[in-house]
């Protein structure tokens, strides 16, 4: 059985101070092992996590959104790669938010993302999500600042709703150093294969960089809560990042510890012919 990380670790406890320039993004603390140790431990994190999905699939009356946010660079499509590798599609989907359009910005601020809110039986992904509108939304001055801040009672109630309807919510903050996310960048620019990733408009948005931090330490001290709890990992080491999210997810699922429905009645003993 691999070794469990206490998911509070990471926990951002509702009412709780937040620090982000004072937490870590580089720690190793409570890993299994060494790099390979803790991949090893990932690989079996997988398994329980593959086994629970397809419970959860099966039983088909509750669900689960995982909110992934970060930083440009901030390892949010790794992340997703690594950590449902081997999952049945089937039962996960992803939702990318990109910026919205015009057609949908005609509608409330939640009115896409609710469209993309799992269904019963699914694992669902927000890489990105209903939190740029109180992120980029901010720092840019996109909207005054009175309709921002209104924003953060809107998600609460919005996440409640999801909640009381039988959505179990995970909302993680993959939290890199500036100076991680100057290194990423630098290396889709040096390998060809990946340049197709660099977007100039990231070396603007990193002028942001103080102040995209304080729209996300506000963001979640704002709308963490027992039923939608906020997870800060430090994500500067893959591997440590992707060990600790199935950590989160794993224990989150056994905590709802869903069940395969029960066989139709007289079907015990029966032979196919």
């Amino acid at each position: 059985m691999p070794k469990r990380a206490s998911s509070d670790r990471w926990r951002i406890a509702p009412r709780a101070k937040l620090d982000l320039a004072a937490l870590d993004a580089g720690s190793k603390a409570g890993a299994p092992g060494d790099k390979a140790a803790t991949r090893m431990v990932s690989a079996e994190l997988r398994a329980r996590l593959d086994d629970l999905q397809a419970r959860l699939y099966a039983e088909g009356s509750r669900s689960l959104l995982l909110v992934l946010q970060g930083m440009d660079a901030g390892g949010k499509d790794g992340t997703i790669r690594s950590v449902f590798a081997g999952v049945n599609p089937q039962g996960v989907r992803v939702a990318t938010f990109k910026p919205p359009t015009s057609h949908e910005l005609a509608h409330d601020f939640l009115w896409r993302v609710h469209a993309q809110a799992p269904a019963d039986g699914e694992v669902t992904v927000f890489n990105r999500s209903h939190y740029e509108d109180v992120l980029v939304v901010r720092v840019h001055n996109l909207v005054p600042e009175q309709v921002w801040r209104g924003r953060y009672a809107h998600i609460r109630a919005f996440e409640q709703l999801l909640h009381d309807e039988g959505t179990t919510i995970v909302k993680v903050l993959l939290h890199i150093s500036k100076e991680e996310q100057r290194r990423r960048l630098q290396a889709r620019l040096d390998d060809p294969r990946k340049r197709w990733k660099f977007d100039r408009a990231d070396l603007d948005e990193r002028l942001y960089w103080d102040d995209y931090q304080q729209a996300y330490q506000d963001a979640i001290i704002r709308t963490t809560a027992s039923h939608a709890p906020w997870y800060v990992v430090p994500g500067d080491r893959n591997w440590y990042r992707d060990w600790a999210v199935l950590s989160i997810l794993v224990k989150t699922l056994e905590r709802m510890d869903p069940q395969f429905p029960e066989a139709p009645a007289g079907i015990e003993g029966l032979i196919v012919p």
